[in-house]
């Protein structure tokens, strides 16, 4: 299924580097994808050369960070007065964010740049953003913290495509 999308977007947008850059950014715009499963599919599968696919991996999931830290919250509060299903959800999403936040409290911006660089499920930009958004973390504090949590998931992710050996090397 990713193989068909891809061959779609790639026909879409062309087989250039610019179109190569802009279906990785969109990927690494995704909220599960994010920049984990970006680098791979740039370097990887669309060819791009690993410095090009960081880069540009790491502006598309830095680019809805603002937006999820400024409206997190007034996003779940209309779900919360649209409807009682809605409202479930926004409950139960803002329980398991609080959850994964429980050890980061105001002014401890350390415990969420390593939140967001740990490379695993549920970790990410966009579950820091949510936490940030939830403990009223200002975004000017938060969105340094974030960005370095990406940087170093990057490198790392980097690191794991093209192999520690021959990245270092």
């Amino acid at each position: 299924m990713i193989d068909s999308l891809l061959a779609f977007l790639n026909n879409l947008l062309g087989s250039s580097n610019f179109g190569k850059c802009a279906i990785t950014f969109f990927v690494a715009m995704l909220p599960v994808v994010e920049l984990r499963g970006s680098i791979p599919i740039g370097v990887g599968m669309l060819g791009l050369p690993l410095h090009i696919s960081a880069l540009v991996s790491f502006l598309g999931n830095m680019l809805p960070i603002p937006f999820v830290i400024l409206f997190t919250r007034k996003v779940f509060a209309w779900m919360r007065r649209k409807n009682q299903r809605l409202a479930n959800m926004a409950d139960k999403m803002e329980s398991s964010t609080k959850s994964k936040g429980i050890n980061l409290y105001r002014g401890e911006l350390i415990g969420l740049m390593v939140f967001v660089a740990i490379p695993l499920p549920g970790t990410g930009a966009w579950t820091g953003a949510m936490i940030a958004a939830l403990l009223d973390i200002r975004l000017k504090a938060a969105l340094p913290a974030i960005a370095a949590g990406v940087f170093i998931a990057g490198i790392l992710i980097s690191g794991i495509t093209y192999g520690f050996a021959s990245f270092f090397s």
